[in-house]
C-alpha cells in the first residue's frame, strides 16, 4: 500500500478528499481512503490497521470538525505510533484551519472539542485524551499545506507530485545497484541542467556516442521527477517508431498520455501542431523523447518553447549534437563513459551479481573492462555473456574479443553509423588507423580529402581532436573500422559469415588498409594505406611503393 487518506468525512469527503484521491489514482498510486461511515465501531478495524501499517505515506486532512471525531483521533494516535516505529511519512493538510490552533488545541473549535472529550472521559480513558492531544501536536508541527491562502487544485498537484517523486526515488534506489554511476549523473542533470526551480520552459539535450547511457540517464531522470509535473510522457526509440508507426501516431500517443484521454483525433502532422499548442500551452509537463535523429521529429513532437506551460521540461536524447543545438537547446549534456572503478563495479554486478569480481577473475575482469573503454552497454554485454561461465571460457572469449570485436557490439555500432554519408564513413575507416596520432597523421589524411575534424563526425561523437591536436576515437569504433577492412577480403564459398569473422581472412593483400607486419607482406594494388609501429623492413618498403595512397611507419 503506497498511501492512505485520513480525514473527517462530513467536512471533506465529496470535495478536497475526493479530488486528491482521484489525482493519486490517475498517477497509479495505490490509495486507501478511510471512510468514517464504514467504521462506526469504537476500535480501529483490522482492515484500516493493516492499511496504516503497510502504508509509506499518510495524508492527514485536518479540518475544522476533525477534533470532534473520536474515531479520527484514535486513528491519528495509531498513525503517530507507526511514524515512530516504521518511519511512516505523514503529510498534514490544514483544511481552512489555523495550524497553531491544531498544534495547541486552541481556537474556538478545537478547544471546544477537547473540552467535550475531557468531560466525557473525566473518570476513565484520560490517558487516551492525552495521547490524542500529543498526536495532534506532533502532526501539526510537521510542515504541510495550509489551504487558507492556496488554490486547492495547486495543493493537490503538489501533494501528488511529492508522493510520486518520493516513491519513484525509493524504487530507483532498489534498481540502481545495476545502474552504476547513475546517481551522480542524475544529480548533476537536476542541479545544473533541468533547474526545476526556474519557472521558464527548458529544452535539455542529452547526447553521446552509442552505448554511453543516454537513454538510461533519461529514464532515471523521468522516474525521479515525473511526479512533480501536471502530466508527463516518455517516448522511447523515436527513430525506430517514426519508421514503423509514423509521426501522426507518435503525436497521438503523446497527447493521449499528457491529456489523459483514451483517443485523440489527428489526421495529419499539421493538425497535431495546433492541438499541442492549444492544449498544452498552460500545462506544466515533462516530456522525454528518446533517440531522435531528424528535424521532422523535433518539429512534430517537441516544437517550440511556447507550446508548453511555464515550468515545463523537454528532454531529448540523440547521437547528433548538431541536430539538438539547431533546435535551440537551453542546455546540452554530453554523456561520458564510466570511470575505471564504476566500470569494474558494473561488470561485476553483471558477471558475478556482486559489486566486485571474485578473486580468480580480477585480472580477466579488468581486461574486459579496459577493452570496453567506459561504455556501459559494452560492459553490460560482456558481463551478461560471461555470467556463470568457467575461467577457461573467459580466456577463450577474451582472445576472441581482443582480435575480433563482439558481433552484437559491432552490429550496434554499424547500425548507429548507418545514416552517415559515404565520405563520412570513409573518414572513419581511415581515421581508425591513426587514433592517438598527432598533426602529422592529420596532414596525411587531409591530403587525401579525409578531414578528421569533419562537423558531422565530431557532432556525432565519433571522432575528437584533443588539446594536443591528436586524433581520438572510441576503441570500439577503431576496432570496428579494422574489422570492416578485414571483411573486404573475399569469403570462401560455402563458409558461414560468423565463422569467417572468427578466423583471419586469407587474403589480406585485397584489403584497403593494413596495420600488421604479417599482413603487409601480402600487399597489392588494393591497399590504400599502411600504418605500422616498429622498424622499417625492406619488404615493407617494397609494399609501400605499390601502395595506392599513404604509408606511415611509426618508429618504436
Amino acid at each position: 500500500m503506497a498511501k492512505i487518506l485520513c480525514f473527517r468525512g462530513e467536512d471533506t469527503r465529496k470535495k478536497f478528499t475526493d479530488h486528491l484521491y482521484a489525482g493519486l489514482e490517475r498517477k497509479g498510486i495505490s490509495t486507501f481512503k478511510d471512510d468514517e461511515q464504514l467504521n462506526r465501531g469504537k476500535l480501529i478495524g483490522p482492515e484500516l490497521l493493516k492499511a496504516i501499517e503497510e502504508s509509506r505515506f499518510v495524508v492527514v486532512i485536518l479540518s475544522s470538525d476533525y477534533s470532534s471525531s473520536r474515531w479520527c483521533l484514535i486513528e491519528l494516535a495509531k498513525i503517530v505510533d507507526c511514524m515512530k516505529k516504521t518511519g511512516l511519512r505523514v503529510l498534514p493538510v490544514f483544511h481552512y484551519v489555523d495550524p497553531s490552533d491544531v498544534r495547541n488545541q486552541g481556537g474556538l473549535i478545537y478547544a471546544k472539542a477537547f473540552k467535550k472529550h475531557e468531560k466525557r472521559f473525566k473518570d476513565s480513558n484520560k490517558e487516551d485524551v492525552r495521547k490524542w492531544k500529543a498526536a495532534l501536536t506532533q502532526v501539526a508541527s510537521i510542515a504541510g499545506w495550509d489551504l487558507r491562502d492556496r488554490h486547492e487544485s495547486k495543493v493537490i498537484q503538489e501533494i501528488v507530485g511529492t508522493i510520486s517523486s518520493e516513491l519513484n526515488r525509493k524504487f530507483s534506489k532498489t534498481i540502481s545497484k545495476n545502474i552504476v554511476g547513475i546517481d551522480s549523473r542524475v544529480e548533476k542533470m537536476l542541479d545544473y541542467y533541468l533547474c526545476e526551480e526556474l519557472r521558464g520552459v527548458r529544452f535539455i539535450g542529452i547526447c553521446g556516442m552509442a552505448g554511453m547511457g543516454e537513454t538510461t540517464l533519461a529514464q532515471e531522470i523521468y522516474r525521479r521527477i515525473s511526479g512533480n509535473f501536471e502530466a508527463s510522457s516518455f517516448i522511447a526509440n523515436v527513430k525506430e517508431k517514426t519508421k514503423s508507426q509514423g509521426l501522426v501516431s507518435l503525436r497521438k500517443h503523446l497527447l493521449s498520455k499528457i491529456l489523459m484521454q483514451g483517443e485523440i483525433r489527428i489526421s495529419n502532422v499539421s493538425e497535431g501542431i495546433s492541438v499541442i499548442g492549444n492544449r498544452l500551452c498552460n500545462k506544466r509537463v515533462l516530456i522525454v523523447l528518446d533517440d531522435v535523429d531528424g528535424d521532422e521529429q523535433l518539429e512534430a513532437l517537441a516544437g517550440k518553447h511556447d507550446w508548453f506551460g511555464l515550468g515545463s521540461r523537454i528532454i531529448l536524447t540523440s547521437r547528433d549534437s548538431h541536430l539538438l543545438i539547431g533546435h535551440g537547446m537551453d542546455a546540452l549534456y554530453n554523456c561520458k563513459g564510466l570511470n575505471d572503478d564504476e566500470a569494474l563495479e558494473l561488470f561485476s554486478w553483471r558477471a558475478f551479481e556482486k559489486p566486485y569480481p571474485i578473486e580468480d577473475c580480477v585480472e580477466l575482469s579488468e581486461d574486459f573492462v579496459n577493452y570496453a573503454k567506459g561504455s556501459p552497454l559494452t560492459i553490460t554485454i560482456f558481463g551478461s555473456m560471461l555470467f556463470g561461465e568457467g575461467i577457461d571460457k573467459w580466456k577463450i572469449i577474451l582472445a576472441i574479443v581482443k582480435y575480433y570485436p563482439d558481433f552484437c557490439i559491432l552490429d550496434m555500432l554499424q547500425k548507429g553509423l548507418g545514416r552517415l554519408m559515404n565520405i563520412e564513413k570513409e573518414i572513419l575507416d581511415n581515421v581508425c588507423l591513426f587514433e592517438g596520432k598527432n598533426n602529422c597523421a592529420r596532414a596525411i589524411l587531409e591530403s587525401f580529402g579525409y578531414y578528421p575534424n569533419n562537423d558531422v563526425v565530431i557532432d556525432n561523437y565519433l571522432v575528437a581532436i584533443d588539446a594536443r591536436g591528436r586524433i581520438r576515437m572510441h576503441g570500439l569504433l577503431q576496432l570496428m573500422g579494422q574489422e570492416i577492412v578485414c571483411l573486404e577480403s573475399p569469403k570462401e564459398p560455402g563458409r558461414s559469415s560468423r565463422l569467417w569473422r572468427l578466423e583471419s581472412p586469407k587474403e589480406p593483400g585485397r584489403r584497403s588498409r593494413l596495420w600488421r607486419y604479417k599482413d603487409v607482406y601480402h600487399g597489392t594494388e588494393f591497399i590504400g594505406g599502411i600504418v605500422l609501429k616498429g622498424p622499417v623492413h625492406k619488404k615493407t618498403e617494397k609494399v609501400s611503393r605499390d601502395c595506392g595512397k599513404y604509408v606511415m611507419f611509426m618508429e618504436t
